[in-house]
């Protein structure tokens, strides 16, 4: 499963709870994308989520 390289995020867990109240498992997916990075002044491919894009934290190549 692809994680965030800036902040870590990756999936999480949970149930999916019904009407009647029974639970099952399911997977929350974070939105990440592999984009284009600058690090140490070389691009990169990272796998990256859209919060950290749209928040400044990556500078695209």
């Amino acid at each position: 499963m692809a994680k965030c390289a800036v902040c870590g995020k990756g999936a999480h867990f949970g149930n999916n709870v019904s009407h009647s109240n029974r639970k099952t498992n399911r997977m929350w997916k974070s939105n990440i994308k592999r984009v284009s990075c600058k690090v140490n002044g070389t691009p990169r491919k990272l796998y990256v989520c859209t919060s950290c894009l749209k928040s400044g934290k990556v500078e695209r190549a």
